[in-house]
């Protein structure tokens, strides 16, 4: 007779296949990372040998860094298992630790526990750093109750970048990717209701790259049109811009008259959108709902801004009519700055020493978002930077004269406190020709397009077309 409490055949056919199921998980599992691992270039397997290494270590590192707490209240399940009626042993409880990992090295995200937080990973970063064997180590809050660690192996800073701009329209037209932080994480800063932007440095550091970058990335879009006056060429064919003359409804050289006329011209259609911007959007600032093809946001490029501002010395004509094109012109450019912001005009002004001779404090002070790569003294750094780059040496663009750091700028970040560094792609001559080729057709005249929405002329000063006829 048989047993009736016996296991079927069918239940005894099911633990084979169970077995053989989780062997083919596990065998496929392995083959992925080995795959994975082999087409990884020699940066990132270093990266996956150090991510296992902190996986592995961290219950045991943790305690020896006081990031574990200990619960002294026995659970349920432990109080109802204890018959001998000696005490329950508290429990060392250690954060959760989930890791990633990078070219640059390793992306953990830990769970904070009651006495363990933010405060508490943050002052145990450099022991992390030394125990993970990282260049540095930061953290910083993700959620609540939830922390990132970020340490990197390697320096991003060290290591030149390349963008490769793809030609699409931007997400978001008036963001403006920088590149990556200390960290190698991307830096992006938001230029919505922002005026004015300056950047600084010495030649050869990347000033004109990094703009170049804004160029490639902002181009494809209706939304944006571009104006430019170089002072270190006489013609539209010359330096860094030739290419992109194209993609601009205007461009001036080093000449102060023609200068004149183009900032003249920007605070005209400062004027005429500002006495309009009810009438054609209905709202009192065009951010409130953003640039549009109709209504672009009008770029305005002033580069090597001293050629522009420089106070001329000399009673002879000549000298005395430059210097009142240099006054005229720092007056013209901080009306832009300082009114032109609501209606779509952002002013971008680079220099090697933004000091006040090269950029007019009235000017310079007032464009809340600030760059610096590599200047000789600390005068210059606090020119660019403001006084409290004082406090941050290690952000301080005085260091940052090295070769190995072209291309490397401080900025004193929106979003945090303090300064970082960030590492600047270059743009190939190549892609940014590609660019500007491809989008030559979007280039349009916002004052054109101000009075074809409007259907009347609506300033009182010459258009001076010849200077858009330029580009």
């Amino acid at each position: 007779m048989k047993d009736p409490n016996a296991p079927t055949e069918g239940a005894l056919g099911y633990g084979p296949l169970v077995v053989d199921l989780a062997l083919a998980v596990l065998v496929g599992w392995a083959v992925w990372w080995v795959v994975r691992y082999l087409r990884a270039d020699a940066m990132t397997r270093q990266s996956i040998r150090q991510a296992i290494r902190v996986r592995w270590g961290w219950k045991r590192l943790a305690p020896m860094l006081k990031l574990s707490a200990t619960d002294k209240t026995p659970t349920a399940l432990a109080s109802l298992a204890n018959t001998n009626g000696k005490p329950i042993k508290p429990r060392v409880l250690i954060p959760a630790l989930r890791v990633k990992h990078d070219a640059y090295g390793v992306i953990a995200r830990a769970n904070c526990l009651p006495g363990v937080g933010l405060e508490q990973f943050q002052r145990a970063a450099p022991h992390l750093a030394d125990a993970w064997r990282c260049t540095r180590v930061a953290v910083t809050q993700d959620k609540p109750g939830q922390v990132v660690i970020r340490g990197v192996r390697l320096d991003p800073l060290k290591f030149p970048t390349e963008h490769h701009p793809t030609g699409e329209v931007p997400d978001e037209t008036a963001r403006w990717d920088l590149g990556l932080d200390e960290y190698a994480q991307p830096v992006s800063v938001h230029l919505t209701q922002v005026p004015g932007v300056t950047v600084a440095g010495l030649p050869g550091f990347g000033k004109t790259s990094l703009v170049n970058r804004l160029l490639s990335d902002w181009a494809p879009s209706r939304a944006v049109q571009f104006a430019c006056a170089d002072g270190k060429v006489s013609a539209a064919y010359e330096g860094d811009y030739a290419d992109w003359v194209q993609r601009m409804f205007a461009f001036v050289g080093d000449d102060l008259e023609e200068a004149n006329r183009l900032f003249r011209r920007l605070v005209e259609l400062r004027r005429a959108r500002s006495a309009s911007v009810r009438t054609v959007l209905g709202v009192k600032s065009m951010w409130d709902i953003g640039p549009s093809a109709r209504w672009p946001l009008a770029v305005l490029i002033v580069d090597e801004a001293h050629t522009y501002f420089r106070d001329h010395k000399g009673s002879d004509p000549k000298t005395k009519k430059l210097a009142a094109l240099a006054a005229e012109n720092a007056r013209l450019v901080e009306d832009l700055v300082k009114k032109g912001r609501s209606v779509g005009l952002l002013v971008i002004l680079t220099t090697q020493k933004s000091t006040g001779d090269a950029i007019p404090t009235f000017i310079r002070d007032v464009c809340p978002v600030g760059l610096s790569f590599a200047q000789k003294t600390a005068e210059a750094a606090v020119a660019a930077l403001g006084e409290e780059i004082r406090e941050w040496p290690d952000a301080n663009p005085i260091n940052l004269q090295d070769p190995t750091y072209v291309g490397v700028a401080s900025m004193n970040h929106q979003s945090q406190p303090g300064f970082t560094r960030i590492r600047t792609p270059y743009v190939p001559d190549a892609d940014a020709a590609r660019v500007a080729k491809q989008t030559a057709h979007l280039t349009a005249d916002p004052y054109a397009l101000l009075e074809s929405v409007l259907g009347s002329p609506v300033g009182g000063l010459d258009l001076i077309k010849a200077d858009a006829e330029v580009a």
